[in-house]
């Protein structure tokens, strides 16, 4: 046989590993659009003007585009084989597989995760149409309802 052989790779196969989930991508994090972040230097501009009348009174303003900066990168949703793990801006909640018993979609409100004790826990950075994502991060645990208009 004529062909040019391939060099040995010193990095393991992940298809020939022994791990279960080796190779495989087993986290998925939902964030907010990167768009959200054009915001930032629109509220510097106001917060310049605010500041610029009385520096004394409302520089503290200038401090606003850098939270809103912080608060966009925070905000997240991360979905793993073990559950789902919901970042707000002040805290964090990993919620197993086997306490969600749905999710929540309000009109004009944030994506809840209904746990097994009717609680509810907000899902950041999910939306409706965010769903067929949603599904296969999850490995079928959440439907996706688009699925069944084939």
């Amino acid at each position: 046989m004529t062909g040019v052989p391939t060099p040995p790779t010193d990095s393991p196969d992940p298809a020939a590993s022994s791990e279960p989930d080796a190779g495989r991508d087993t986290q998925h994090t939902f964030r907010i659009s990167r768009v959200a972040y054009f915001a930032v230097p629109m509220t510097f501009v106001v917060t310049v003007i605010l500041a610029g009348a009385s520096l004394a009174w409302l520089g503290w303003t200038l401090v606003i585009p850098v939270v809103l900066g912080w608060w966009i990168w925070r905000l997240r949703t991360i979905v793993t084989d073990d559950g789902i793990e919901a970042v707000g801006t002040f805290g964090r909640r990993e919620i197993p597989w086997e306490e969600i018993d749905g999710l929540q979609f309000a009109r004009w409100g944030a994506v809840r995760a209904v746990l097994l004790n009717d609680t509810k826990v907000r899902l950041p950075a999910i939306t409706f149409r965010d769903l067929p994502q949603l599904s296969a991060a999850s490995g079928g645990r959440i439907p996706d309802p688009y699925a069944d208009l084939d």
